[in-house]
């Protein structure tokens, strides 16, 4: 059994965190986190194929508003709750997550 060396796609990444930040306060949450990361390690181990992995990670992200709405509800989340965003990186998900927390700072200081 050879592991696959692959990273999840941005998507796969922003559901993850997403559901990670949300699982205490919805069960529901918590399960889709579990089997989110199941599927992951059975493509990371070549028992279940990238594509299908890909269409529920999809599915997910479509059934909460999308790519874009679930990263900017994790990062508001995070910086309600810490008051700051440090995810850190050169990668899509990075790069989204900190323009959107850019935006929510710049908001905050107007609104001050």
């Amino acid at each position: 059994m050879v592991k696959n060396s692959d990273k999840p796609t941005p998507e796969a990444k922003a559901l993850s965190l997403f559901l990670m930040a949300f699982k205490t306060k919805n069960p529901d949450y918590k399960v889709k986190l579990k089997r989110i990361n199941r599927q992951w390690d059975l493509v990371k181990h070549d028992e279940l194929d990238n594509n299908d992995y890909q269409k529920e990670v999809k599915a997910i992200l479509d059934g909460f508003g999308g790519y874009d709405k679930v990263i900017e509800k994790t990062v508001q989340h995070y910086i309600n709750t810490t008051g700051e965003w440090n995810q850190k990186g050169d990668d899509k998900y990075c790069v989204d997550s900190k323009k959107i927390a850019d935006q929510i700072f710049v908001k905050r200081k107007g609104k001050k």
